[in-house]
């Protein structure tokens, strides 16, 4: 296989290949990601497998916004939406209870998924050309360094996924911080890009 790089902005080819149940290295604000279509069981686990990731860990999806995030979870309370409505796109994932169409592999069994716009034009445009969820962990071989770029990608994955968005550098380098709203009020589940203190601010408790 032969990993193309698409360094436009005609991403008709990416759109097919995750429409298809193939994978896509894809560009966020904060790593790039290793996306495949979160509702097919069989290409979520290519991403496992690529990436040599324990299927006993969760992956999360990407959307283009709530009304996908709506598809996919079971029920989204007024504190996600008011996250979701301040600061996506951007560096948070929410984790909520999730819908059935969900595929099982992608929580490893569980009953919640965690959700994210990421904030980057292509991959917003993928996410909504393909009109699906993309289960999409980074980019990377399971416990190596994060990709910041299409060349790091391209390191670990040449011959082995179908194609990278070229989307540049990644701005912020960090992943997104990930909160639970599970329980109330939250629980912080990884500290990323998104300081604590802004959400405290949004749902009233700082």
């Amino acid at each position: 296989m032969k990993t193309v790089v698409i360094k436009d902005h005609d991403i008709s080819y990416a759109v097919e290949v995750l429409k298809n149940g193939r994978l896509v290295g894809v560009p966020t604000e904060t790593v790039y990601g290793l996306a495949g279509n979160g509702l097919d069981a069989a290409a979520v686990a290519r991403i496992y497998e690529v990436k040599g990731r324990p299927e006993v860990k969760p992956l999360s999806l990407l959307v283009p916004g709530l009304e996908v995030a709506e598809t996919v979870c079971a029920r989204i309370p007024e504190s996600a939406r008011l996250l979701a409505e301040t600061f996506w796109p951007g560096p948070l994932t929410i984790v909520l209870p999730k819908n059935s169409i969900v595929p099982d592999i992608v929580t490893a069994g569980g009953d919640t998924i965690g959700v994210r716009c990421p904030d980057h034009p292509l991959t917003l445009e993928l996410l909504r050309m393909a009109n699906l969820p993309a289960a999409a962990p980074s980019a990377n071989i399971s416990d190596m360094p994060s990709p910041k770029s299409a060349d790091d990608v391209l390191n670990y994955f040449d011959g082995k996924i179908d194609c990278i968005i070229d989307g540049g550098n990644c701005k912020l380098g960090v992943e997104s911080t990930i909160i639970s709203l599970i329980t109330e009020p939250y629980k912080i589940l990884r500290q990323g890009a998104l300081p604590e203190e802004r959400i405290r601010q949004v749902l009233g408790l700082g």
